[in-house]
């Protein structure tokens, strides 16, 4: 059970990754609203479960490798537990506006910050605080740091931990794989330095791009679910503010078709003249988790 009395969502049994541009907020203005706006494509990220937010550079402007780390940087703060942030980011003049940054509340943002409260077998993110001859010291965000018997393992990294023993205000750990973790366990956001081209030829097993000018994703929803539950690694393609795939792939003189095996329309007849990445990225999402729900796996085994 989660830390409210509900079912903590199970990790998903294929890899789902959305793929996103450097110029995402290469328009807004001030940081402030560039926060909000990386936060929100975290928080869809959390909302469905995906493992991996993959940056892609839709230009050569040199703006965009400062806000690519930018995106980078707020993502990856915004998916480490609190009681961890400060340790591993410190204060940067980036972060200023972390307050506005919606909340995640996934398994591994525990608000539970007492020993009394932790259970036997549970998973934690922790940082080496210590080490001593009966192994390392853990930060594990209760009132004080957990024994992982591992001495070697350095300090100031993140790592993630299996409570084993915990006997009064002693507690400890061993470590453990993020990736055998059973249920939703945030996601990682690889180094940004691919093209989209790049991005779409690194090995998955379905690619889904989406554009105004794709397919009605109606018209191939029974194809792209069991093409779906057929893949163990699956990306979703987002555009940038100013242009959509086509015009990226165009600039960089390949077709898009070629590389994604769905091109998809997730907004049939919209009513704006643009949709912004992080408005396309909740509308898509949510439509095909719903049909994977609906035509696949039940959702109690993870789809």
């Amino acid at each position: 059970m989660g830390v409210n009395g509900l079912a903590l969502a199970p990790r998903r049994p294929r890899r789902l990754a959305i793929g996103i541009p450097a110029s995402l907020v290469s328009e807004v203005p001030h940081l402030r609203e560039k926060t909000l706006r990386i936060g929100l494509v975290g928080r869809a990220a959390a909302i469905f479960r995906a493992e991996e937010i993959r940056i892609y550079f839709d230009g050569m402007d040199a703006r965009l490798q400062k806000d690519a780390r930018l995106i980078s940087l707020i993502l990856r703060y915004m998916e480490t537990p609190q009681y961890l942030r400060r340790r591993l980011f410190g204060l940067r003049p980036e972060l200023r506006y972390a307050g506005v940054l919606p909340p995640l509340r996934t398994p591994h943002h525990p608000t539970r910050a007492k020993i009394s409260q932790l259970k036997l077998g549970e998973y934690r993110e922790g940082v080496v605080v210590s080490t001593d001859s009966r192994g390392s010291w853990v930060d594990i965000g209760v009132e004080k740091p957990a024994l992982l018997p591992e001495p070697k393992v350095k300090g100031e990294k993140r790592i993630t931990v299996r409570v084993s023993s915990i006997e009064g205000e002693k507690v400890m750990v061993e470590l453990a794989s993020r990736s055998r973790v059973p249920h939703y366990w945030g996601y990682v956001v690889p180094r940004p330095e691919q093209s989209l081209k790049e991005l779409l030829s690194s090995g998955f097993d379905l690619i889904v791009a989406t554009s105004r000018r794709g397919r009605r994703l109606a018209d191939v929803s029974e194809d792209l679910v069991e093409d779906w539950l057929k893949s163990r690694s699956i990306l979703v393609v987002f555009g940038s503010p100013s242009r959509g795939l086509y015009e990226i792939a165009q600039s960089e003189d390949f077709r898009l078709d070629d590389y994604a095996h769905y091109v998809v329309n997730t907004i049939p007849v919209q009513g704006v003249e643009t949709v912004r990445t992080e408005e396309a990225i909740y509308a898509s999402l949510a439509l095909l988790n719903y049909l994977v729900d609906l035509h696949g796996t039940p959702f109690k085994k993870g789809v």
